[in-house]
């Protein structure tokens, strides 16, 4: 059995590692975590130390550093490959207009996931 977490360096962020942590912990399931950043970019906002997260998930599970412009994409990618059980991602609050003018990669995982996902909200 195996789980992917989307993952971003945010508060959201950390709390979609917590819930990914504790759904692992609770299945005895391998953890995959999942940071996308933008290929090409000096210094990207959205990409983690991979030591520190490394230690911050430990041993027994993997971190993966991916660059693609779609981090929907790259995301689904990876739980097909790996025949994920669960995907866990973040659903940031924006205002119903937000929802309307922009797209949401939250709502193309939750569409397109090939297993159940579990989104967690922001703090």
């Amino acid at each position: 059995m195996t789980i992917i977490a989307g993952y971003v360096p945010t508060p959201l962020g950390q709390v979609v590692l917590d819930q990914a942590l504790a759904e692992a912990d609770l299945r005895k399931a391998r953890l995959i975590v999942v940071n996308v950043s933008h290929p090409g970019s000096y210094v990207d906002p959205g990409t983690a130390s991979t030591a520190d997260l490394q230690h911050r998930v430990g041993d027994g599970h993997e971190v993966r550093q991916l660059q693609d412009n779609d981090p929907a994409a790259a995301l689904l990618d990876v739980a097909q490959q790996e025949s994920a059980s669960l995907v866990v991602i973040g659903v940031p609050r924006r205002s119903p207009v937000g929802k309307l003018l922009m797209g949401s990669t939250a709502q193309r995982i939750l569409l397109e996931s090939p297993c159940p996902v579990l989104a967690v909200k922001e703090p």
